[in-house]
């Protein structure tokens, strides 16, 4: 799968993901749990997540579903861009 985000969301979440090597590719579908995102970690990530983007997680979006996976991750983050900008 080839995944469609910006350089620097990769590189925020590869901070949160301990358990993956810097040459492993982040994957759309990895498990970000098995992968080494604990719930400190998922709660740091958003916050980072809000001030890159300029977005605000609203109720629906504050799932652990949410952040299952990066490219899950990157779809929520696109549709709450295109809604603020809109």
């Amino acid at each position: 799968m080839s995944a469609k985000w910006d350089e620097q969301f990769e590189e925020l979440v590869r901070r949160f993901l301990p358990f993956i090597d810097a040459e492993e590719p982040l994957a759309e579908d990895m498990n970000m749990r098995d992968a080494g995102l604990d719930s400190l970690g998922t709660v740091e990530l958003l916050g980072a997540l809000e001030d890159l983007y300029q977005v605000r997680f609203v109720d629906d979006a504050l799932t652990m579903d949410t952040f299952a996976t990066p490219g899950v991750l990157w779809a929520t983050i696109s549709k709450l861009s295109t809604a603020a900008a809109g």
